[in-house]
């Protein structure tokens, strides 16, 4: 987009962080690292821009977590929220405002927004299947259902999604359905619920999307994609007790969908923001003024809802403006192989910053890859980047101008001579340097901004090193002034330069200039103007700290530690690792059902010389307890002991999941119970 008319008003999004769980490195790369340095930029700009975010605190995961944790809901986004809020700030995000969806401003926009659409006949009643848990006496909404997905086989599909082919599903419509909390098999019924008419809209939004310019190509195809098999409408309310309440007579004990209400959100933390600077009204200019924008950053699993569901509900409200663009950044892998928190297999935010700064992540987040491409995080690389990139160019450039200006011009800024063709030549590379920036990020294309600033960077290295003021010093010391004085200006415009990207970084090179107030108070063309000679600067101190080869060692093996408290993973692992596991042929002495958990048997197991453990395993609607008394199986016995339904399980059995059935692996023959596998 380009950031021309500096008078209009921005709003820029991050998609609201789900509020069940702590966020990873690949949240910061997706979105709000992209949304924070673009919110920096128009602020540099002059833009009256506004970088609002929420934590997501609805739907049925979070539902689901309490119920399985004997908590309120409340109480775990009350935690999950100032998580997040803790690492985003810790990390630099400037965020105006960070609210949350279970606000009363925020269930009162929801409610209003619900009524309207229906007034305007875009939301329609009707009977719905669904499954029921005879068990628990209720209907199950889609995550507090499991089952094998109808297109892949995936044998742990939820009742909304397929982990395993990434289709959107119902609940209905998983193979051998289970109710996750008892294990029941539910039944199909009938219930009340409201519909939205997204169909009514299929036209508008493929008009819209080849109309917008501005969409990035990913997410432009993505939403296409859809709209080619045709729009259905959308159901856009739950039987839960958690969530906005559906506010029609008939609808009790119903809540909006998480999706429908999330995205509202935005618009509920801008009226949050306009109360706290008391001005009430403020939030309009943003919303309902012709010829504002509205950007949003979000991850690439949520296209769909933002290119397709949000702009049809804005649509059928009348009153708000759509998006004038969606960035949506792609997946970040770790080490080559895709993060998963289940497996171990992440780097959460909050552990990462414990040991490190936040300006050399968000600096190998944004150069690392395009947003529209996946990314790698790798130790390696990311110790490479840091200490190749930051410390030897950005910083030993920096340091370098600075403390011979400190050491051998009293801390003055030197007065130039008359200027060489050299000089000049980086003089003019500063505004060429600070054109190309602005280029790229009006684009939102940060990953190529970046590299013009290290080139920049690079440069003031190499003019260093071909004038070499530390010869010039006693023989030409006017020549030497000159050289300073031009470097000095280099690093003036990489203060500035930098402060979207590296904002800790820019603060730290601003107060080592020692200019006026905070470089997050300057303005964009302050980059490219003088700073004057005789300006007296503070004694400069290193910007980076190198990484070590034994720290990223250190990493790479915390991270492999995780991934080795579960066998669930179908990452390498070398073979040192593996045969730490203790394989061996158990024999089942006794078998009894858990109460009150359809799927679950406890087993009590023989594994060899007169030790006797326990396993709790989901095998019941395949073996009857006579078929598994006497049975040889083979088990993994050195796991940690965890809980399930409240019962402790010492030892894995091992079993392959063949057309929806489990099957237990067992000898050929019978064998010493005991026995290791090898």
């Amino acid at each position: 987009m380009e950031v021309s008319q500096l008078a209009r008003k921005i709003i820029v999004t991050a998609a609201l962080p789900y509020a069940n769980g702590k966020l990873h490195l690949g949240h910061l790369r997706s979105t709000y690292i992209p949304a924070d340095i673009y919110a920096r930029y128009l602020r540099l700009r002059g833009c009256d821009v506004l970088y609002v975010c929420a934590t997501d605190e609805h739907g049925t995961p979070i539902s689901v977590r309490a119920e399985t944790e004997g908590v309120s809901p409340k109480q775990v986004v009350d935690k999950y929220h100032s998580l997040i809020r803790r690492d985003l700030e810790k990390v630099g995000c400037s965020f105006d405002i960070f609210s949350r969806t279970t606000l009363p401003v925020h269930y009162k926009l929801t409610q209003e927004f619900f009524k309207r659409l229906l007034e305007k006949n875009y939301i329609y009643e009707k009977d719905y299947e669904q499954l029921f848990c005879p068990k628990c006496k209720r209907f199950l909404p889609d995550r507090y259902v499991e089952g094998s997905c109808p297109q892949c086989g995936y044998e742990e599909a939820r009742g909304d999604s397929c982990d395993g082919c990434g289709r959107y599903l119902k609940p209905t419509e998983l193979i051998k359905p289970h109710c996750i909390i008892c294990g029941s098999t539910p039944s199909i019924r009938r219930t009340k619920h409201w519909f939205f008419k997204l169909s009514v809209f299929q036209d508008f939004l493929e008009e819209w999307l080849e109309r917008n310019k501005e969409l990035p190509a990913n997410v432009k195809n993505y939403a296409l994609r859809w709209l080619r098999e045709g729009l259905k409408d959308w159901c856009i309310t739950r039987d839960l007790e958690w969530g906005v309440p559906v506010p029609v007579k008939g609808a009790e004990g119903k809540v909006v969908y998480v999706w429908f209400d999330a995205p509202i959100g935005y618009i509920s933390s801008t009226i949050k923001w306009a109360k706290s600077v008391n001005k009430p009204e403020a939030w309009r200019e943003y919303w309902q003024r012709e010829g504002n924008e509205i950007v949003h950053f979000i991850g690439k699993d949520i296209i769909y809802h933002h290119s397709l569901f949000w702009p049809a509900m804005l649509r059928a409200h009348g009153d708000y403006n759509l998006p004038n663009n969606i960035v949506a950044g792609e997946y970040l892998t770790l080490e080559g192989k895709k993060i998963s928190k289940s497996r171990g297999w992440v780097i959460e935010v909050e552990e990462h910053l414990k040991s490190f700064e936040p300006d050399p992540l968000r600096y190998y987040l944004t150069a690392t890859a395009p947003l529209d491409k996946d990314a790698d995080f790798s130790w390696h690389e990311y110790a490479k980047r840091n200490n190749d990139e930051l410390a030897d160019i950005i910083g030993n450039f920096v340091h370098r101008s600075l403390i011979f200006v400190h050491q051998h011009f009293n801390g003055q800024i030197p007065k130039p001579t008359e200027l060489e063709e050299d000089d000049r030549k980086i003089l003019e590379a500063i505004k060429e340097t600070h054109r190309e920036v602005k280029e790229h990020l009006d684009h939102c294309e940060f990953h190529a901004a970046i590299k013009y600033v290290i080139e920049l960077a690079a440069l003031g290295n190499r003019y260093l090193s071909e004038k070499e003021p530390w010869k010039t010093l006693r023989a030409k010391p006017e020549r030497t002034g000159t050289t300073l004085y031009v470097t000095s200006q280099i690093v003036k415009a990489l203060a500035i330069l930098l402060e979207p990207f590296l904002p800790f970084t820019a603060e730290k090179v601003w107060a080592q200039l020692n200019l006026q107030d905070s470089v997050h108070q300057q303005r964009w063309e302050e980059a490219v103007k003088e700073l004057p000679a005789k300006h007296k600067i503070s004694e400069p101190s290193p910007l980076f700290t190198k990484m070590e080869p034994k720290t990223v060692e250190r990493q790479k093996k915390i991270l492999h530690e995780s991934l080795g408290k579960t066998l669930n993973s179908t990452l390498t692992v070398p073979i040192e690792e593996f045969s730490k596991l203790d394989l061996r042929i158990g024999k089942i002495l006794d078998v009894e059902k858990v109460s009150g958990a359809e799927r679950l048997l406890k087993l009590t197991i023989d594994i060899g010389g007169g030790k006797k453990r326990q396993s709790v395993a989901g095998i019941a609607p395949y073996y009857t307890v006579d078929q598994l008394k006497g049975k040889q199986v083979a088990v993994v016995t050195n796991l940690e002991p965890r809980k399930v339904f409240g019962i402790e399980s010492q030892v894995m059995i091992l079993a392959v999941v063949d057309n929806g059935e489990a099957v237990l692996l067992q000898p050929e023959r019978a064998v010493r119970t005991g026995s290791r596998i090898k």
